[in-house]
């Protein structure tokens, strides 16, 4: 039986406003399953002594010291703007205020 039903992915899929033919739900269905079984195959890995940060190999995160710098000219960061008023960006209005409705 799988692990994932056809309708199981159309309803996905209309959820994420998704249109499938009829080969490409079979197929997504098909691979989802296998992706699933693949899951359930690592449940079987015995983890019990390997910490959850642990990683295959050496990680390193570079870092910078963290140390207050100069703030950027702010007419060097407008001076490619298409559009600015004193010290900021002009940009097209995106959220109607209450009153405009």
């Amino acid at each position: 039986m799988p692990r994932i039903t056809r309708d199981e992915v159309e309803h996905v899929a209309s959820l994420a406003r998704l249109s499938l033919s009829d080969e490409e739900a079979r197929r997504a269905s098909e691979e989802l399953d296998r992706v699933l079984g693949y899951v359930e195959l690592l449940r079987e890995v015995d983890t019990r002594d390997v910490q959850p940060t642990a990683h295959a190999i050496p990680l390193e995160t570079p870092l910078r010291p963290d140390r207050a710098e100069p703030p950027l000219d702010p007419r060097l960061a407008l001076a490619g703007a298409p559009e600015s008023v004193d010290s900021a960006f002009v940009v097209p209005k995106v959220i109607e205020s209450e009153d405009e409705g």
